[in-house]
């Protein structure tokens, strides 16, 4: 690891940016400028090389600021994060994509939120690069099935302009107290990429933590829905092993019809897209992994103060991400399953 040269603010908060750097990285240096001039801290970037193939990196290593980590492997968003972090000396620890740019008083406003004890991640007004005007996520929504997605996608950023509380923050762009963040153990590095964010958010909610959307603190995201290959396996796989693993028992006995029949749903429609053997590899996964699934789920539980029941109303009800078109095969389910949760949610713990 390359080490980066001391930035002192006079004060300001010690601020550590990790930005992962995988294949080729346009934004990257631009974004790692963009961090490096911000005002109101005292910020270094801690830039983890996951196979960044057209020498961006190199580049950056020899910038005052920063520090390049290189574990030699694509350890995925998860490892990636979990490997900048633990180089990261700052008191506060920002999460920011490559393809990401900040504006100079954006990290400053997120950590104000961030430092309150009430507070577990703050958010920012992450807008589209194509159109910085409209919305890339104002947080994200999370199902109560698991399924994750861009809140306000597309929607104009006007349309938000006070700090509220959000059900996920966006791996994107996030900032949180670094001894919060050790405190979580980071990332699980088993999700490598998708959801990972949605279980540290939630285990969040479960310490009593609110996450906060700041819509002053804007930065800009060059956004591309399926620039990993894998997407589709990973998100859906991670996406039952977040509900496996964080919900409460009596709200899995309560989901366990409607979860099985949108697996059953999502294989049929697999089958009719060539797609099928992807959900199954997932199901696969679950299995070999059943014990790790176990200790995870033990994990999460121990820790929550929170019941499911008072973060019930967190949940979306309906699917509709603005980022990704509902699948045919689900539309008819979308309606019958907000009226079954309804009714489920009456049971849960409290």
């Amino acid at each position: 690891m390359s080490t980066a040269s001391p930035r002192r603010g006079g004060g300001a908060p010690a601020v550590s940016a990790v930005v992962l750097a995988y294949g080729e990285e346009p934004w990257l240096e631009r974004s790692v400028h963009a961090l490096l001039d911000s005002k109101g801290i005292d910020v270094e970037v801690v830039l983890v090389d996951n196979g960044c193939t057209d020498g961006a990196v190199d580049r950056l290593a020899q910038v005052p600021g920063v520090a390049v980590v290189r574990p030699g492997e694509n350890l995925g968003f998860a490892g990636g994060c979990n490997a900048g972090a633990a180089a990261a000396p700052g008191d506060f620890l920002a999460l920011v994509n490559g393809d990401l740019v900040v504006e100079p008083e954006a990290v400053a406003e997120l950590v104000a939120y961030a430092q309150k004890p009430e507070v577990g991640i703050a958010q920012p007004s992450i807008r589209l690069s194509n159109d910085p005007s409209r919305l890339n996520s104002d947080g994200n929504e999370v199902h109560f099935l698991g399924f994750s997605w861009c809140g306000s996608f597309g929607e104009p950023a006007t349309k938000r302009t006070a700090p509220r509380p959000i059900t996920s923050a966006m791996g994107a762009a996030m900032v949180m107290r670094r001894e919060l963040w050790d405190e979580l153990g980071g990332f699980e590095p088993r999700y490598f990429a998708y959801h990972e964010d949605v279980e540290l958010c939630r285990r969040c909610w479960h310490r009593g933590l609110e996450l906060v959307n700041a819509p002053s603190a804007v930065v800009v995201h060059r956004y591309e829905f399926g620039r990993e290959p894998s997407k589709l396996y990973l998100s859906e796989r991670n996406r039952l092993l977040f509900v496996l693993t964080a919900y409460e028992t009596r709200t899995l006995v309560l989901l366990a019809l409607p979860l099985v029949a949108v697996e059953l749903a999502a294989l049929a429609g697999g089958a009719t897209t060539g797609s099928a053997g992807t959900k199954v590899s997932g199901w696969i996964w679950l299995l070999r992994n059943r014990r790790f699934v176990a200790r995870r789920r033990r994990q999460l539980q121990s820790e929550r103060v929170v019941s499911d029941r008072r973060l019930a109303h967190l949940f979306a009800t309906r699917l509709r991400a603005g980022n990704f078109p509902l699948p045919d095969w689900l539309k008819p389910l979308d309606a019958l399953l907000a009226a079954y949760w309804s009714v489920a949610r009456r049971f849960l713990s409290t």
